[in-house]
């Protein structure tokens, strides 16, 4: 028997701009790299000297430099396509599927005492966490700007990131209701 979904939400890792801003800076060193050792003359200005390469002239070793960026730059065009987290939500539970060997989370929303809609502070850089367990709070976050948070009987808090908070929040405040109303 299979359930309708009311909600379904995929998020991919590579949007996460912690990850994209770190291969970008990973990917231009090894460019710079490679520009330096094929260009390998001293560059002095009155606050900054480098060198000339240090290793002499090796023939290899731009062209290895080049190589690694390029490759990482395909990486990060393959990772907009790795899911990260799926969200779903049914009738009475919510289901949060990961990537590879993650658990699914499956949330029961009868037993959910308070529920709210917040954003996340202006932070550019916050890494991708998949049922990440710190003081009492459980953390599903990939990208976007607003997060819903539940809070359970047993105190435990899940703080779920979602594209769409406004949707989100408002179905599950509605099936929560609609499950305290069928106890």
């Amino acid at each position: 028997m299979s359930e309708k979904v009311l909600y379904e939400e995929k998020q991919y890792l590579g949007h996460n701009h912690f990850s994209v801003v770190l291969r970008l800076i990973l990917a231009s060193f090894c460019f710079i790299a490679y520009y330096w050792s094929q260009n390998p003359k001293p560059v002095q200005y009155s606050f900054f000297y480098l060198r000339s390469y240090p290793l002499g002239t090796p023939e290899k070793t731009g062209q290895i430099f080049f190589l690694v960026g390029m490759l990482i730059l395909i990486v990060s065009i393959l990772l907009m396509f790795v899911l990260h987290s799926h969200i779903r939500v049914y009738e009475n539970y919510i289901m949060l599927d990961g990537f590879w060997g993650t658990r699914r989370v499956m949330l029961d929303l009868a037993k959910v005492v308070k529920i709210r809609k917040s954003k996340y502070k202006n932070v550019l850089l916050r890494r991708a966490t998949y049922n990440l367990h710190k003081n009492n709070i459980i953390r599903f976050y990939t990208y976007g700007k607003g997060f819903i948070e539940l809070t359970y009987e047993n105190g435990l808090t899940y703080k779920i990131g979602t594209q769409k908070p406004a949707e989100l929040f408002h179905l599950l405040k509605e099936q929560i209701s609609r499950s305290k109303n069928l106890k």
